[in-house]
């Protein structure tokens, strides 16, 4: 018996060693929204955890998600480029170019639709996509998810997360929304202006940063409102700084992509694209659906004079007939002095959204 008894000892603590020490507890994950933005509506089958955000940001910056272990969502989602890409087409593991230019991943958590086309309308379900995109990360969910099983790691993770064991592509995606949804943008200069032009109150902090705003930052801010001057606020505007809408701001008269077209087959929607958000657009060139204007100036003389008509363009867009908003030099200096008012440091440094690996 007593030769039993050690036996048996000795079997329970080699199991207990290879099992995986972990609880399900789940922790609710407090967002930090600021005071003057709307709520975020929360997905009810993916309640924001602290594990579900940990898990989500490793997912995020893993290159066990590609085909040859190379790249992760990070590769072309860069924090310093506010969460984009640099170059004007992003290239996937095969070395072949996408058509289009990868949008800055700010505030997602308030978007209704996803892709410059709108094809996804979750943020769960645009995550399962670029996995298997021939011309992105080209690997398979059952490939993925077979490395990710393979890992203790990865398996004590998915556990703490959702309290089931095994790994999923339907969780991975979950996890890396709950990450994305944390990733919010809301301490810029523009913030401060925002809130002072409408009455909210100010912080001490934003007391010292509202003595910093000068004549030209308040006078761009003036002409981006006003429809006599850049008229951008129809599509750009509020804390968001952006209208959940698809939009022909003039870039062809003809369309090699018809945008959101190609979703709906309605030549109605033809060479519209989603309006993305204009904060941080200091550190998110190249600009458009196809990436073409390397600079801000670039983008302010687009919309100055050089418009293209056809027939989807945005009607709010007033002056296309004319070309554009016809800006003088010094105009467009009150432009550029406001958009860069939108940058925020805060967030492409914030180290909770930075690689934990």
């Amino acid at each position: 018996m007593k030769y039993l008894l050690v036996s048996f000892v000795v079997i329970a603590v080699i199991l207990s060693c290879n099992k995986d020490k972990v609880a399900y507890e789940p922790t609710p994950y407090q967002l930090e929204v600021p005071s003057h933005f709307p709520d975020m509506i929360i997905p009810e089958d993916n309640p924001m955890t602290k594990e579900g955000v940990e898990l989500g940001r490793k997912l995020f910056y893993e290159k066990k998600l590609s085909g040859d272990n190379t790249m992760a969502c990070a590769n072309c989602h860069a924090p310093q480029n506010a969460f984009s890409d640099p170059n004007q087409f992003s290239e996937g593991i095969d070395g072949i170019e996408g058509r289009r230019n990868s949008m800055a991943l700010i505030n997602l958590g308030w978007d209704d639709f996803y892709f410059w086309d709108g094809r996804s309308a979750t943020l769960e379900e645009q995550i399962l996509l670029p996995v298997e995109d021939p011309v992105e990360m080209h690997d398979t969910w059952p490939e993925v998810i077979a490395e990710l099983n393979a890992s203790s790691e990865y398996r004590n993770l998915f556990f703490k997360a959702f309290g089931t064991p095994g790994v999923d592509k339907e969780r991975a995606a979950k996890a890396i929304a709950q990450f994305l949804r944390t990733m919010i943008s809301g301490s810029s200069k523009y913030d401060v202006m925002y809130k002072y032009e409408n009455g909210l109150p100010l912080s001490a902090a934003e007391q010292s940063i509202y003595s910093t705003i000068t004549p030209e930052q308040w006078g761009g801010y003036d002409l981006f409102k006003s429809l006599n001057g850049a008229d951008c606020f129809h599509c750009h505007n509020g804390p968001l700084m952006q209208v959940k809408k698809f939009s022909n701001n003039g870039l062809d008269a003809t369309f090699s992509d018809l945008g959101r077209g190609e979703v709906t087959g309605n030549p109605s929607d033809h060479g519209k694209f989603k309006v993305p958000t204009l904060r941080n657009i200091e550190f998110s060139a190249p600009y458009m659906h196809d990436g073409r204007f390397a600079t801000l100036d670039d983008v302010i003389n687009h919309y100055s004079s050089g418009i293209a008509m056809s027939p989807t363009i945005d009607p709010l867009i007033e002056f296309a007939s004319q070309g554009g908003v016809q800006l003088d030099d010094y105009e467009k200096g009150l432009l550029k002095a406001f958009l860069l008012t939108l940058s925020d440091e805060s967030f492409i440094n914030n180290p909770d959204f930075q690689d934990p690996n």
